[in-house]
Protein backbone atom coordinates (compact mmCIF):
# COMPACT_ATOMS: atom_id res chain seq x y z
CA UNK A 1 0.00 0.00 0.00
CA UNK A 2 1.53 2.92 -1.38
CA UNK A 3 1.87 6.64 0.22
CA UNK A 4 -0.94 9.99 -1.22
CA UNK A 5 -4.20 10.32 -2.07
CA UNK A 6 -5.76 7.19 -3.95
CA UNK A 7 -9.19 7.49 -5.98
CA UNK A 8 -11.93 5.15 -5.12
CA UNK A 9 -9.82 2.86 -3.35
CA UNK A 10 -12.84 2.99 -0.68
CA UNK A 11 -15.05 1.60 -2.76
CA UNK A 12 -12.61 -1.33 -4.05
CA UNK A 13 -12.93 -2.05 -0.08
CA UNK A 14 -16.22 -2.08 -0.15
CA UNK A 15 -16.82 -4.60 -2.75
CA UNK A 16 -14.25 -6.83 -0.80
CA UNK A 17 -16.74 -7.66 2.21
CA UNK A 18 -17.76 -11.55 1.24
CA UNK A 19 -14.14 -12.36 0.74
CA UNK A 20 -13.17 -11.67 4.43
CA UNK A 21 -16.44 -13.59 5.33
CA UNK A 22 -18.66 -10.78 6.45
CA UNK A 23 -22.00 -11.63 5.86
CA UNK A 24 -24.23 -8.66 4.25
CA UNK A 25 -24.56 -5.69 6.67
CA UNK A 26 -28.31 -6.09 7.15
CA UNK A 27 -27.65 -9.25 8.71
CA UNK A 28 -26.73 -7.32 11.71
CA UNK A 29 -28.32 -8.14 14.81
CA UNK A 30 -30.79 -5.54 16.30
CA UNK A 31 -27.95 -5.03 19.06
CA UNK A 32 -25.83 -4.08 16.24
CA UNK A 33 -23.57 -7.39 16.11
CA UNK A 34 -23.06 -8.71 12.31
CA UNK A 35 -20.36 -11.48 12.56
CA UNK A 36 -17.48 -13.03 15.41
CA UNK A 37 -13.96 -14.18 14.61
CA UNK A 38 -11.38 -13.02 12.48
CA UNK A 39 -8.52 -11.33 12.81
CA UNK A 40 -7.66 -7.07 13.06
CA UNK A 41 -5.21 -7.39 9.95
CA UNK A 42 -5.47 -4.08 8.25
CA UNK A 43 -6.83 -5.56 5.12
CA UNK A 44 -9.80 -6.93 6.88
CA UNK A 45 -10.28 -3.53 9.26
CA UNK A 46 -10.25 -1.19 5.84
CA UNK A 47 -13.02 -3.25 4.41
CA UNK A 48 -14.92 -3.57 7.51
CA UNK A 49 -14.96 0.20 7.92
CA UNK A 50 -15.99 0.55 3.88
CA UNK A 51 -18.81 -0.99 4.44
CA UNK A 52 -19.79 0.15 7.99
CA UNK A 53 -18.49 -2.75 10.17
CA UNK A 54 -16.08 -1.97 13.18
CA UNK A 55 -14.40 -4.19 15.78
CA UNK A 56 -16.07 -4.18 19.57
CA UNK A 57 -13.95 -6.20 21.69
CA UNK A 58 -15.43 -6.57 25.03
CA UNK A 59 -13.97 -8.01 28.26
CA UNK A 60 -13.56 -11.75 28.57
CA UNK A 61 -14.28 -12.09 25.35
CA UNK A 62 -12.49 -15.35 23.26
CA UNK A 63 -13.55 -13.99 19.90
CA UNK A 64 -13.36 -10.75 17.85
CA UNK A 65 -16.75 -9.04 17.67
CA UNK A 66 -17.98 -7.17 14.64
CA UNK A 67 -20.91 -4.50 14.89
CA UNK A 68 -22.97 -2.52 11.96
CA UNK A 69 -25.60 -0.47 14.50
CA UNK A 70 -28.54 0.66 12.98
CA UNK A 71 -29.02 3.83 13.66
CA UNK A 72 -26.28 4.79 12.91
CA UNK A 73 -24.96 8.30 14.38
CA UNK A 74 -22.89 10.96 12.32
CA UNK A 75 -21.78 14.26 11.85
CA UNK A 76 -21.57 16.21 8.37
CA UNK A 77 -18.62 18.82 8.77
CA UNK A 78 -19.91 21.09 7.22
CA UNK A 79 -23.23 21.03 8.85
CA UNK A 80 -22.08 21.47 12.69
CA UNK A 81 -23.57 23.21 15.32
CA UNK A 82 -21.48 24.94 17.54
CA UNK A 83 -22.59 26.81 20.07
CA UNK A 84 -21.17 30.54 21.07
CA UNK A 85 -20.27 29.11 24.79
CA UNK A 86 -18.55 26.24 22.73
CA UNK A 87 -16.41 28.42 20.34
CA UNK A 88 -15.47 30.76 23.14
CA UNK A 89 -14.05 27.87 24.98
CA UNK A 90 -12.11 27.10 21.67
CA UNK A 91 -10.68 30.11 21.26
CA UNK A 92 -9.55 30.94 24.36
CA UNK A 93 -8.48 27.10 25.41
CA UNK A 94 -4.74 27.24 25.97
CA UNK A 95 -3.75 24.41 24.18
CA UNK A 96 -1.81 23.59 21.16
CA UNK A 97 -3.21 21.52 18.13
CA UNK A 98 -1.36 19.13 16.06
CA UNK A 99 -2.47 16.13 13.92
CA UNK A 100 -0.30 13.15 13.49
CA UNK A 101 2.56 13.92 15.82
CA UNK A 102 1.41 11.19 18.33
CA UNK A 103 -0.67 8.38 17.81
CA UNK A 104 0.95 5.47 19.68
CA UNK A 105 0.67 8.06 22.85
CA UNK A 106 -3.16 9.15 21.89
CA UNK A 107 -4.51 5.71 21.40
CA UNK A 108 -2.55 4.10 24.66
CA UNK A 109 -3.69 7.08 26.74
CA UNK A 110 -7.21 6.49 25.26
CA UNK A 111 -6.99 3.48 26.15
CA UNK A 112 -6.14 3.44 30.13
CA UNK A 113 -7.76 7.18 30.96
CA UNK A 114 -10.56 5.84 33.64
CA UNK A 115 -14.11 6.12 31.90
CA UNK A 116 -17.51 5.47 33.51
CA UNK A 117 -18.04 2.21 31.94
CA UNK A 118 -16.40 -1.32 32.41
CA UNK A 119 -13.67 -0.51 31.09
CA UNK A 120 -11.77 -0.36 27.60
CA UNK A 121 -12.57 -1.92 24.49
CA UNK A 122 -9.08 -1.07 22.53
CA UNK A 123 -7.22 -4.00 23.88
CA UNK A 124 -3.27 -5.03 23.10
CA UNK A 125 -4.08 -6.23 20.04
CA UNK A 126 -6.43 -3.05 19.17
CA UNK A 127 -3.78 -0.61 20.02
CA UNK A 128 -1.35 -2.57 17.99
CA UNK A 129 -3.87 -2.85 14.81
CA UNK A 130 -4.71 1.02 14.77
CA UNK A 131 -0.37 1.90 15.03
CA UNK A 132 -0.43 -0.24 11.95
CA UNK A 133 -3.17 1.32 10.19
CA UNK A 134 -1.44 4.46 11.24
CA UNK A 135 1.85 3.79 9.42
CA UNK A 136 0.15 2.71 6.79
CA UNK A 137 -1.46 6.25 6.20
CA UNK A 138 -5.21 5.31 7.70
CA UNK A 139 -5.38 5.67 11.07
CA UNK A 140 -5.08 9.27 12.42
CA UNK A 141 -4.88 10.87 15.63
CA UNK A 142 -5.04 14.93 17.13
CA UNK A 143 -2.88 15.94 20.03
CA UNK A 144 -3.96 19.16 22.36
CA UNK A 145 -0.79 19.95 24.29
CA UNK A 146 -0.76 21.66 26.95
CA UNK A 147 2.87 23.33 26.41
CA UNK A 148 4.89 19.68 26.25
CA UNK A 149 2.26 17.97 28.15
CA UNK A 150 -0.44 15.85 25.71
CA UNK A 151 -3.47 16.54 27.30
CA UNK A 152 -6.34 15.57 25.50
CA UNK A 153 -6.81 14.13 21.99
CA UNK A 154 -8.61 11.48 19.78
CA UNK A 155 -8.53 9.11 16.97
CA UNK A 156 -10.11 7.35 14.02
CA UNK A 157 -9.74 5.74 10.45
CA UNK A 158 -10.14 7.90 7.23
CA UNK A 159 -11.31 5.83 4.10
CA UNK A 160 -12.79 8.58 0.67
CA UNK A 161 -14.43 11.18 2.05
CA UNK A 162 -15.44 9.54 5.32
CA UNK A 163 -13.66 9.74 8.84
CA UNK A 164 -14.89 7.07 11.49
CA UNK A 165 -14.06 8.34 14.79
CA UNK A 166 -13.06 5.49 17.20
CA UNK A 167 -12.25 7.54 20.92
CA UNK A 168 -11.01 10.51 22.36
CA UNK A 169 -9.66 11.64 25.66
CA UNK A 170 -8.69 14.59 27.80
CA UNK A 171 -6.48 14.80 31.12
CA UNK A 172 -8.01 18.18 31.37
CA UNK A 173 -11.15 20.36 30.73
CA UNK A 174 -11.86 20.51 27.18
CA UNK A 175 -9.04 19.19 25.63
CA UNK A 176 -11.00 16.70 23.76
CA UNK A 177 -13.90 19.01 22.78
CA UNK A 178 -11.25 21.53 21.06
CA UNK A 179 -9.58 18.68 19.37
CA UNK A 180 -12.77 17.17 17.88
CA UNK A 181 -14.04 20.77 16.89
CA UNK A 182 -10.74 21.44 15.39
CA UNK A 183 -11.02 18.32 13.56
CA UNK A 184 -14.27 18.87 12.03
CA UNK A 185 -13.31 22.82 10.90
CA UNK A 186 -10.30 20.76 8.90
CA UNK A 187 -12.41 17.77 7.88
CA UNK A 188 -15.20 20.81 6.44
CA UNK A 189 -12.09 22.23 4.39
CA UNK A 190 -10.88 19.30 3.10
CA UNK A 191 -14.32 18.45 1.38
CA UNK A 192 -15.10 15.26 3.85
CA UNK A 193 -18.64 13.99 3.60
CA UNK A 194 -19.54 12.65 6.96
CA UNK A 195 -18.42 11.60 10.38
CA UNK A 196 -18.80 7.94 11.34
CA UNK A 197 -19.64 8.27 15.05
CA UNK A 198 -20.88 5.02 15.67
CA UNK A 199 -23.35 6.11 18.40
CA UNK A 200 -24.61 9.18 19.83
CA UNK A 201 -23.72 11.23 22.71
CA UNK A 202 -24.83 14.45 24.05
CA UNK A 203 -21.20 15.91 23.21
CA UNK A 204 -22.07 14.57 19.68
CA UNK A 205 -25.49 15.71 19.65
CA UNK A 206 -24.88 19.06 20.58
CA UNK A 207 -22.57 19.32 17.41
CA UNK A 208 -24.90 18.71 15.12
CA UNK A 209 -24.99 14.63 14.71
CA UNK A 210 -28.14 12.71 13.25
CA UNK A 211 -28.81 9.32 13.88
CA UNK A 212 -29.55 7.22 10.04
CA UNK A 213 -31.15 4.21 9.32
CA UNK A 214 -28.66 1.63 8.26
CA UNK A 215 -29.77 2.26 4.22
CA UNK A 216 -29.52 5.80 4.78
CA UNK A 217 -25.89 5.41 6.07
CA UNK A 218 -25.19 2.89 3.67
CA UNK A 219 -26.06 5.44 0.95
CA UNK A 220 -23.94 8.34 2.29
CA UNK A 221 -20.80 6.03 3.42
CA UNK A 222 -20.60 4.97 -0.41
CA UNK A 223 -20.89 8.56 -1.75
CA UNK A 224 -18.22 9.25 0.52
CA UNK A 225 -15.84 6.90 -0.75
CA UNK A 226 -16.14 7.94 -4.10
CA UNK A 227 -14.03 10.07 -3.16
CA UNK A 228 -9.70 10.18 -3.07
CA UNK A 229 -8.58 8.69 0.17
CA UNK A 230 -6.15 11.14 1.93
CA UNK A 231 -3.68 9.48 3.37
CA UNK A 232 -1.25 10.17 6.23
CA UNK A 233 0.50 11.76 7.84
CA UNK A 234 -1.72 14.38 7.64
CA UNK A 235 -0.97 18.29 8.58
CA UNK A 236 -3.41 20.91 10.15
CA UNK A 237 -4.28 23.58 7.59
CA UNK A 238 -5.42 27.09 8.95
Amino acid sequence: MGRGREANLGLELRGALRAFGFPPVAKARRDGLLAVGGDLGPERLLVAYANGIFPWPSSGSESLPWFCPSPRTVIVPGEISVNRSTRRVVRRAPFTLTYDRAFPEVIAACATVPRDDDGTWITPAMLQAYIRLHELGFAHSVEAWNGPKLVGGLYGVSLGGAFFGESMFHLESDASKVALVDLLDQLHMWDFQLVDCQMTTPHVRRLGAVELPQPQFQARLAKALERDTRRGPWERVR
